[in-house]
């Protein structure tokens, strides 16, 4: 998982051990693979038997049904109203993720996430019930754009608009010299998360630990600060 994966995972219920998820695409596919390997329970649905099917077969959820959301009867059928967080991952037929996000609402779900295609398809989802609103391609669009402009940072999460994670090569001037000399709080206003050795990565390192030329590190800090990094 990486860090900008966190956006998404950030908003489901950290007590919640079951979830449902409407809508069997690329997104609702991601959704249903890396919950069902954290261990959760996961419902998946789609209208399209074949992906139920493939679902099923590739076992990246516990159960799967074909159903048609739109129907509040087959939802409640299905016990989808009986779970404590719902994910409609129906983000390109604008309509259907409407009506499902109502009818999840109607149900008595406490919790919904809903896939967005657009920032009318957000208000709306947002007025008719959902509680946390994402955007997969606006949010892969910003992450290529920085990888382009920034290619010495590799991972990126926006804890808000000023703040982020972010994961870096180390810059060749820091080389061989150690974390307490670069003093990276006082000269860049970062603070050091990890230093990776080896491929794995080294928590809260010890301050007298040399960076090496293509290893990363992750810092966390205003976007500006993060800027003056030489990246």
């Amino acid at each position: 998982m990486n860090l900008s994966s966190l956006g998404f995972f950030r908003s489901l219920r950290k007590d919640n051990s079951q979830f449902a998820v409407i809508g069997l695409g690329r997104f609702g596919r991601s959704v249903c693979s890396t919950l069902h390997k954290f261990g959760y329970e996961v419902l998946a649905t789609d209208i399209d038997e074949k992906r139920v099917s493939q679902a099923l077969t590739e076992q990246i959820t516990s159960h799967a049904l074909q159903l048609d959301s739109t129907e509040s009867a087959a939802l409640k059928e299905a016990g989808i109203f009986e779970f404590d967080t719902v994910i409609v991952a129906i983000g390109n037929y604008v309509q259907e993720s409407i009506v499902t996000t109502l009818n999840v609402k109607e149900g008595g779900v406490p919790h919904i996430v809903a896939k967005a295609s657009s920032e009318v398809h957000c208000k709306l989802l947002h007025k008719v019930g959902a509680d946390h609103v994402v955007f997969p391609e606006y949010e892969a669009g910003c992450a290529l754009a920085r990888t382009l402009t920034k290619p010495s940072i590799l991972d990126r999460f926006d804890l808000d608009p000023d703040n982020s994670i972010v994961e870096v090569i180390v810059p060749d001037e820091f080389h061989g010299k150690t974390i307490a000399d670069l003093q990276l709080r006082n000269r860049y206003g970062l603070n050091l998360l990890a230093v990776s050795q080896d491929g794995k990565f080294q928590i809260n390192p010890d301050p007298y630990k040399r960076f090496e030329r293509g290893s990363a590190m992750v810092v966390i800090g205003c976007n500006k600060d993060i800027n003056k990094l030489p990246i």
